[in-house]
């Protein structure tokens, strides 16, 4: 997921684009949400890769962790609006497949795994995100009165494209993809392993990196699939460092192919030059008046009953959450 060693590259080459901060910095912000990329953080997060279920057997992990996730943002006064994964690009197909064929594999070893704990492992590394999980999330996300927006295409592409133009501050998210498609700021979890705390997070800056590589944005996009990406296979023996020289050596693409003696993939040419069109696919498309933004207000009461009868969190958890919303609310 996303482009291969690009965090690196960045923590070694460009020191100013990434700044550690209080999430409540933040506050008055407008933030677009990569929405499943959090739902399948929420669903892989957990100790020993325990798996939370109602007593009907259904998977909960997404809705319990976002709840708290949104809450915390909530609190702080910053608004959300969730983007969710329209239909993928063709030439992503072979990526879903592989992604396909190693959740059934992993599901397969956790059948027959005697260990309890790496059987628990197995099955959440086999989760993938489902229909009915994005209905769940979609209702949770009417009840609490936060946007969304469901667009012909990726989620990641769509939210960089809302944040380039202005209509959010910030993109949040884990996959690097999103800076390829020109995102000025993106959210992460906190990458400093050494800061312990749960309220800081990582905010990347695209224009900061562009400086300190020394780089155009063209050729930024080059080097991003030149390591490898969901659109591109990877070139042997070509990892982010090379790649980084040799798209500043270069003229492009072709000349790299042409005057080097690396072993591109056959048909490698068209498959790059189709991955570069894919990161230009809402460019300067996507109008503010346009926008189908999804709107609901909050439901304090069906949000009670989603979360205890349905979900069946703890009444109690719930209802400190709740008081996030404002300081007087209590239970009737």
């Amino acid at each position: 997921m996303g482009i291969k060693s690009l965090t690196q590259t960045i923590k070694k080459n460009s020191e100013n684009t990434i700044t550690n901060e209080n999430l409540y910095k933040l506050s008055g912000k407008k933030v677009a949400v990569d929405a499943s990329l959090v739902i399948y953080q929420q669903l892989h997060k957990g100790p020993s890769g325990k798996l939370f279920t109602n007593s009907k057997g259904k998977v909960t992990n997404h809705i319990t962790g976002l709840f708290y996730k949104i809450m915390n943002y909530i609190s702080l006064n910053i608004e959300l609006i969730f983007v969710f994964d329209g239909k993928p690009p063709e030439n992503k197909q072979s990526c879903i497949n592989e992604r396909k064929e190693k959740s059934k594999k992993a599901l397969e070893k956790a059948e027959t795994c005697e260990n309890e704990e790496e059987k628990l492992k197995l099955k959440k590394a086999s989760l993938r995100i489902t229909g009915e999980m994005i209905n769940d999330v979609k209702n949770l996300l009417n009840l609490l009165g936060i946007s969304y927006i469901h667009p012909d295409g990726e989620a990641e592409a769509y939210a960089s494209e809302l944040c380039r133009i202005g209509y959010v501050d910030y993109v949040l998210t884990e996959d690097m993809d999103t800076m390829v498609y020109g995102c000025p700021r993106i959210i992460r979890n906190c990458i400093d392993k050494s800061l312990k705390r749960k309220d800081i997070v990582s905010i990347f800056t695209y224009s900061n990196l562009l400086t300190d590589l020394d780089i155009s944005e063209d050729k930024f996009i080059e080097f991003c699939i030149l390591c490898g990406c969901d659109y591109c296979p990877s070139v042997p023996k070509i990892g982010n460092i090379t790649a980084l020289k040799l798209i500043k050596k270069h003229k492009d693409i072709k000349d790299i192919m042409d005057n080097t003696s690396y072993e591109f993939p056959e048909g490698y040419l068209d498959t790059f030059n189709s991955a570069k069109e894919n990161f230009f696919i809402f460019r300067d498309k996507v109008k503010v008046e346009d926008i189908k933004l999804i709107n609901s207000d909050l439901n304090i009461d069906g949000l009670r009953k989603f979360l205890i009868d349905d979900i069946e969190m703890s009444d109690k958890r719930v209802q400190n959450s709740l008081k996030k919303f404002h300081n007087n609310y209590k239970n009737e």
